[in-house]
């Protein structure tokens, strides 16, 4: 009789630990996809506040670019009566002070946009530098008037930064 009793008592626990490990198994993937769904409506909320912080940055950087665009600060940043060193050093430090200033906007922007921007700045920069290295350009003026007329004949770095950050920015709207 001891069998029997033990074969009873299996077959009435057996469905009971059935129900058991489903009620566990359906309540741990009930609780998995709550808090999936929890994160994905904070992730949602986030981003929804961030966004036009983000899209403040690629302004800010847009104007930048606009800003140190060779025809843009040559007409704004006059030679007066600077030697050709020192007009290119004040255009140098311009465009390292106005990027210094958006330094903070990095945080909003893909690694990649960052360091297109931070390229265009320097390719702008050493246009600047190697073209005041040239014989034959002996004042700021002739150094000003080579530059933009080499402008005329090639893309300035700063336009590719700028189509580069326009296209991210149609992505993230």
């Amino acid at each position: 009789m001891n069998e029997i009793n033990l074969l009873q008592l299996f077959t009435s626990l057996l469905p009971a630990a059935i129900v058991g490990t489903l009620a566990f198994y359906f309540f741990k993937m009930h609780v998995a996809n709550e808090e999936k769904r929890r994160r994905f409506l904070l992730r949602r909320e986030n981003q929804n506040s961030a966004l036009p912080l983000r899209l403040q940055a690629y302004e800010r950087m847009t104007l930048f670019l606009e800003r140190i665009s060779m025809g843009k600060i040559l007409l704004r940043i006059k030679p007066s009566n600077l030697d050709k060193e020192e007009y290119g050093r004040l255009l140098a430090q311009t465009i390292d002070q106005e990027f210094e200033h958006n330094l903070a906007q990095q945080i909003y922007m893909s690694a990649e946009c960052w360091n297109v921007i931070k390229t265009a700045k320097n390719a702008t920069i050493g246009i600047i530098r190697k073209t005041g290295l040239r014989d034959n350009i002996d004042s700021a003026e002739k150094l000003r008037e080579v530059i933009l007329t080499n402008l005329m004949d090639q893309a300035a770095p700063t336009d590719a930064a700028l189509e580069f950050v326009k296209k991210e920015v149609r992505n993230i709207i």
